[in-house]
């Protein structure tokens, strides 16, 4: 390994889950760019093929809907029957409903923990397993959020989901770094992407950017340098870590 290879994927395979769309998207552009045979997985397959047409290295589609079971088996099952070995994990996957706690219903509760904390938990289980079968190791990485962290108004059981992942992410390092398999977390803060643009640039929207000690959103490609330390072996020897990218947000008191 030398400087300039640090952090190339060749002949590593990844797989990220909400990858039709924001980041997920984007974190499957970065991980193909650095050499990475990449699966492609959402309920949301049309996108998916059409992002796959972009890429350049191997890639795969499979339909994945990680609030079920059924459809996570059916994921498991398509990679064998392809015959790929994943040694990267994104468990991008994820949902947000802004509501006030006193108006936040059982359902809506429910929604955001199943997507958020019980599917990235369903998904990590089943690679986890297949990385112990495998014998080499692998990184998974969570992507949790800064409200993990810290709070925010009306984001009650996205906040709650997202903290939860961390400690996840926690637990699974810790059980699983003797098999070499390294299970981190990134935290972004507020980072601009396709789905949320018209949001920042409302009058609310712009009192969120204020708040930033940098004074701006957060851009997707700033996420890369995280993803792809993690991905790759030049972070051989961290695991259980949760890796902020967020403007300074985190440490402004106010």
């Amino acid at each position: 390994m030398t400087i300039q290879n640090i952090f190339h994927l060749e002949g590593k395979v990844a797989l990220v889950t909400g990858a039709s769309s924001g980041l997920g998207r984007h974190f499957i552009k970065t991980l193909s760019s650095a050499g990475a045979e990449v699966i492609l997985a959402s309920r949301n397959t049309k996108k998916l093929q059409s992002l796959k047409d972009e890429l350049k290295h191997k890639s795969h589609v499979i339909n994945l809907n990680v609030n079920l079971n059924e459809s996570v088996m059916q994921l498991m099952n398509e990679i064998e029957r392809k015959k790929l070995k994943v040694d990267i994990l994104v468990n991008n996957a994820g949902i947000s409903d802004p509501k006030k706690f006193k108006e936040l219903t059982e359902e809506s509760w429910l929604n955001i923990i199943e997507t958020n904390l019980n599917g990235a938990y369903r998904v990590a289980k089943v690679i986890a397993d297949l990385m112990l079968k495998q014998g080499d190791g692998g990184s998974i990485i969570n992507i949790a959020s800064i409200l993990g962290i810290r709070v925010g108004l009306n984001l009650t059981s996205y906040a709650a989901a997202k903290a939860a992942l961390i400690q996840l992410t926690k637990s699974m390092a810790l059980e699983l770094a003797r098999s070499n398999i390294r299970v981190n977390a990134i935290a972004p803060g507020y980072i601009r992407t396709d789905i949320n643009k018209d949001f920042f640039k409302t009058k609310k929207g712009k009192e969120y950017i204020q708040s930033i000690p940098m004074n701006r959103l957060g851009l997707e490609k700033e996420l890369d340098g995280p993803l792809l330390l993690l991905a790759s072996n030049a972070s051989s020897f961290i695991t259980g870590s949760t890796i902020v990218v967020d403007g300074g947000h985190l440490v402004n008191p106010l």
